[in-house]
């Protein structure tokens, strides 16, 4: 018995598959910002949409993120929430609005509401077209010709909720339900697109690698339905 074995033509296709993985991650870099900007967009709006449920389960705390009397609707957010994409990866901000609405019994918006309530910063009010100011407490009209010093506006059970309810989000749904809802998890944990283009790139080499890892990381569904 005698086995011809072309020891060239194994070589070559060793050298290809080589080449093949390096192009693959080649590819996968180089379609890795496609990746981040799509999932940072469903991030970014699967977090608002977490805050806002979690308002209308708990308006009493969360109210100050909103507007007056619209806890919990989309339109009348006093947050946004923005990604970045950068060598170093994906960033998630969020920075809080003016308010423009006047709540009943004021005369001007509370502009700062949502930051000033949120941090628990002491405000002083003082009348600015009368001689005296004038505001109820308890169901009594009380008037006072002093500054009124406010010490937390918002209260404690306001105080760092927006906070808790973004970390919330990032800490265990963003990592225990999102990721693996949208099927990110599993698809970044099983790379089929390498090994069923394995045979294709034992003949081409690198450029089916780049070719197959910049479709396998741009093409990954980030949406939860």
């Amino acid at each position: 018995m005698q086995v011809k074995f072309d020891d060239k033509k194994f070589a070559k296709q060793m050298n290809n598959i080589v080449n093949y993985s390096f192009g693959f991650f080649e590819g996968m870099q180089k379609g890795k910002t496609v990746f981040l900007n799509n999932l940072g967009k469903e991030t970014v709006e699967a977090l608002k949409m977490f805050v806002d449920a979690n308002a209308r389960m708990d308006p009493m705390s969360m109210h100050h993120v909103y507007e007056w009397g619209k806890v919990g609707m989309a339109s009348k957010r006093l947050f946004q929430v923005d990604h970045t994409v950068s060598n170093l990866g994906l960033s998630i901000v969020s920075n809080f609005k003016q308010s423009t609405s006047i709540k009943q019994g004021s005369s001007v918006p509370f502009y700062n509401k949502a930051r000033i309530m949120e941090y628990g910063q002491p405000v002083v009010i003082k009348p600015r077209n009368a001689s005296v100011l004038s505001f109820d407490v308890g169901g009594e009209q009380i008037f006072t010709k002093n500054p009124v010093n406010v010490s937390n506006p918002g209260g404690d059970w306001v105080q760092g909720s927006y906070e808790k309810t973004f970390d919330n989000f990032m800490n265990y749904y963003f990592k225990q339900t999102f990721l693996r809802a949208s099927g990110i998890y599993d698809h970044l944990s099983n790379p089929r697109a390498y090994k069923s283009n394995l045979r294709a790139g034992s003949k081409i080499g690198k450029t089916k690698g780049r070719e197959v890892g910049y479709r396998w990381i741009t093409n990954i569904n980030v949406g939860v339905e």
